[in-house]
């Protein structure tokens, strides 16, 4: 970050921003699939939302246990409450796209409707917003 004063760095360890790039891509994709199933009818877009979900469960999982040691770790008063706040946005996202997976594995139109498409924006919103929260916070290094 150019623009950053000195003894300020990001919120997140780099390999963690791209860990987090996982799970809003893909249930960001996943809703776009929901959608398009639910325009067609055609069942191999609920089966591409079904893998998506499943992708972005297992990043998504590596996210949230790094957001929970990023939350312990928290040592500044400044930055513990960005990172809870990280921390339960991720969760959120986590189990809105678990419950998602479970809707999504039942048959047919069941599979999507409405139900599906909800829990497939609310994971979608909470992976972009919690990655909004991530690259915006900015923690003091100390120096």
């Amino acid at each position: 970050m150019p623009n950053m004063p000195m003894g300020f760095r990001p919120f997140l360890h780099p390999l963690h921003g791209l860990l987090l790039a996982f799970p809003v891509a893909l249930f960001t994709f996943a809703l776009l699939t929901d959608i398009a199933y639910l325009q067609t009818a055609e069942i191999q877009w609920s089966n591409f939302s079904s893998w998506l979900i499943v992708g972005a469960l297992l990043a998504g999982g590596l996210v949230l246990i790094w957001s929970i040691f990023l939350t312990i770790a928290a040592r500044h008063r400044a930055h513990r409450q960005p990172s809870l706040i990280y921390a339960v946005l991720i969760a959120i996202m986590w189990a809105a796209g678990l419950v998602n997976a479970f809707q999504h594995s039942q048959d047919a139109w069941s599979s999507v409707g409405v139900t599906g498409l909800i829990l497939s924006i609310i994971s979608a919103v909470f992976a972009l917003v919690a990655s909004w929260v991530a690259h915006r916070t900015v923690r003091e290094t100390g120096r």
